[in-house]
């Protein structure tokens, strides 16, 4: 089950500012999930060097789910949020990252993310001592799982061809997460209340990709392997 813990003070957490801009804005103004993802994976980074925690290590995200807050909505075009970040919990080798996106003070989406830091060959590595002197306070000793386990797909899930454009790999040759979260309103009828996105092998620019759909679930395919799956509400 994920959950959505508030921050525990005293502890670490970090503060930023970003304004919706064209490229992260649908049709209608509104802030996209994909555009969220941006801003997770820049505050986390930013959040990270400002931390000054010396490391070897990159981080990947595992899983990411986002929910409209209650009483909140989706920032639309122009809005200059105020995105707060801290450590909400962790395991053996993963730690869980909390985020909340403010407008004027008031709390409008949710997310947390499992990331997993990895070695420079790609091979996942346990939570430093480091770590802990500087996020440990925040989890309060909180632990979380780090397992994401596949969904199957739905005999009858609609699929159609899901392209990899070379603008949407990262400097490892995957598809980024951010990209990952586009195919979402390729599907989504709708303003998102709820996601979540689960990687469970990364994608590689010389994929040929497919994208399924069925009753809230997607899942993005290279043959008949699961990649990424996800779930999603629409209000």
């Amino acid at each position: 089950m994920i959950e959505f813990v508030p921050f525990h003070s005293p502890g670490r957490s970090f503060t930023h500012h970003r304004r919706v801009r064209l490229s992260d804005a649908d049709t209608q103004g509104v802030l996209r999930p994909d555009g969220v993802a941006r801003f997770l994976q820049d505050i986390a980074t930013d959040d990270w060097d400002d931390a000054g925690v010396a490391s070897k290590e990159s981080w990947v995200v595992r899983r990411t789910a986002l929910r409209v807050a209650e009483d909140g909505r989706w920032p639309t075009l122009g809005e200059l949020l105020s995105i707060t970040t801290w450590c909400g919990g962790s395991g053996a080798a993963w730690a869980e990252r909390r985020t909340d996106f403010f407008v004027d003070g008031e709390i409008l989406i949710e997310a947390v993310a499992l990331w997993v830091p990895v070695d420079p060959s790609g091979q996942p590595r346990r939570l430093s001592p480091s770590f802990f002197a500087v996020y440990g306070e925040a989890t309060a000793g909180r632990r979380v799982s780090g397992r994401v386990a596949k969904v199957p797909v739905t005999p009858g899930a609609d699929r159609r061809p899901w392209p990899v454009r070379r603008a949407d790999l990262d400097v490892a040759g995957h598809v980024n997460n951010a990209a990952i979260w586009c195919a979402l309103s390729e599907v989504a009828n709708g303003q998102v209340a709820f996601a979540t996105m689960t990687h469970h092998v990364a994608l590689e620019g010389s994929d040929e990709v497919t994208l399924a759909t069925d009753a809230g679930r997607l899942w993005l395919l290279v043959e008949d392997d699961v990649r990424v799956s996800g779930e999603f509400v629409v209000r």
